[in-house]
């Protein structure tokens, strides 16, 4: 169960005090009751000692994600109140907040959190992802069995905090899925099938012998090692009346392991979640007509494994791009490129796009450069950079724009083909730059953004709203834009 189901309890504050309606079960039943509090405002609950003194006694300052835990018997027993801060009740601090309360009611049957005042949806997407889980075989720790949320007048606030942590889960799902199950078939499988029940997104999947008939030589020689041959996947939204046209791009390597330029073993332990920007377009793409957005988005999926083996693609080879342009391929490792090269070529021969955006885990420099708690940005375009900068901001992805130097341009020249796929020696080093720079080449000059989530798209830890492995990062950013364009 990759999120705990939730429903939304409504109704007057109950005799005792707690906003909690009327004929819902017992807090003995709930399992947990969780309050809101802040620094200049009291827990509306009442309880077997004087609140103030209770958050005296534990030096509670109600900070976002400060829980205090509190006994009180009742008619079927001991309960549990959970008071919880809310912070300065931004949209980042209920996100804290919320996961935090969900946090404390692991193994319980349910926890019921009355809602706080602000933005609810921040709140209801913390709480459904802190339940998130993915294990093949026994489960461990199990989450809550069932989140409640009580408030009244904010049933839309609710659903769509529901909608957009469905959707994050989802990426999650895709990403956290070992390579022995998620072949580049079966990524365009679970793509069709969430177009599928989105409705009012239509689908088209190239094969391998389509993507030769077309021209899609990145994606078809980086794919060429592996016996699960590659795909590209078109998932297209387009509501009534839609004026502005997005591409998104999204890189989709189910497996890397370098090819002949082979990683390490600890490089290559993560890299199931090499698909994590393409999980990203799709789970996005799959919520907008849940979520009302109004603007028509095409999601494009460039999938392949990238595999060694006596066919794969060698250092020194040269390929043609979709579009025909030439690259000369001297690191296999650097293959991201190459397939999301085809994908962004595409779009602008055939689709007119207004905007194009890719998601990507392109490169390791970004990890040295931003760490693992920022993505990062380059944009072709400030206006497009602006918009994607503020919806990090509202959404508590955080992102931070990168420069495209033109004086590193250079690296990319090959001698014997249009371009290289990286520098041949160490003059410029900024991998990510130039790789960045690589992508802008297969833009036609559109408005467009690269977003490297190689740092972001995967945590060690389990905390907050997160867990080990994928963290569907980006799906959040791209949805609170989708909506707002």
């Amino acid at each position: 169960m990759p999120i705990s189901p939730y429903t939304l309890l409504t109704g007057a504050p109950s005799e005792h005090g707690a906003a909690v309606p009327a004929g819902v079960p017992p807090l003995g039943e709930a399992g947990l009751l969780a309050v809101p509090f802040s620094a200049d405002r009291a827990p509306e609950v009442e309880l077997p000692l004087p609140v103030e003194a209770l958050l005296a006694h534990y030096e509670a300052k109600g900070e976002a994600g400060e829980v205090v835990e509190v006994p009180v018997a009742n008619g079927d027993g001991v309960g549990r109140v959970l008071l919880y801060g809310v912070g300065d009740g931004s949209a980042g601090a209920l996100r804290k907040a919320g996961a935090a309360v969900v946090r404390r009611g692991r193994g319980r049957s349910s926890v019921r959190a009355v809602l706080p005042e602000g933005p609810v949806a921040a709140f209801v997407e913390g709480a459904l992802l802190a339940t998130y889980t993915f294990r093949i075989g026994e489960t461990r720790s199990a989450p809550a069995a069932l989140v409640e949320f009580v408030g009244d007048g904010v049933e839309a606030e609710v659903a769509r905090g529901a909608v957009v942590a469905e959707a994050v889960s989802f990426a999650r799902d895709l990403a956290n899925t070992p390579a022995s199950i998620k072949t580049p078939q079966w990524l365009a499988e679970r793509a069709t099938e969430r177009a599928e029940a989105a409705g009012g997104v239509d689908v088209k999947v190239w094969d391998e012998r389509e993507l030769r008939a077309e021209g899609f030589g990145g994606i078809l020689a980086v794919g060429q090692g592996s016996v699960s041959p590659p795909r590209l996947v078109r998932l297209s939204y387009s509501p009534q009346g839609a004026t502005r046209h997005v591409v998104l791009v999204g890189k989709g390597i189910t497996f890397d392991t370098g090819g002949l330029s082979l990683k390490p073993s600890d490089g290559m332990k993560f890299m199931k979640t090499d698909m994590a920007g393409a999980a990203t377009v799709i789970a996005a793409v799959g919520a907008l007509a849940t979520l009302g957005a109004r603007v028509r988005v095409t999601a494009l999926v460039a999938a392949a494994e990238n595999a060694f083996s006596g066919t794969a693609q060698r250092p020194s080879d040269v390929i043609t791009q979709y579009g025909g342009r030439t690259v000369e391929v001297l690191n296999t490792d650097a293959e991201g490129r190459l397939v999301m090269a085809d994908a962004l070529a595409y779009a602008d021969a055939e689709l007119d796009p207004d905007v194009m955006v890719d998601v990507a885990t392109l490169t390791g420099a970004i990890s040295v450069a931003l760490g693992k708690d920022v993505g990062a940005v380059f944009a072709s375009d400030d206006a497009l950079a602006a918009e994607l900068t503020e919806a990090a901001t509202q959404t508590g992805e955080r992102l931070w724009r990168m420069p495209l130097i033109e004086d590193y341009s250079p690296a990319l020249e090959s001698s014997v083909a249009d371009l290289a796929n990286i520098e041949a020696g160490s003059t410029y080093g900024a991998g990510s730059i130039t790789a960045a720079l690589f992508l802008r080449e297969f833009t036609g000059g559109r408005p467009w953004a690269h977003l490297d989530i190689a740092g972001v798209g995967r945590s060690t830890a389990d905390e907050g709203f997160l867990s080990k492995g994928a963290t569907g990062y980006g799906v959040r950013l791209l949805l609170d834009w989708l909506t707002r364009s």
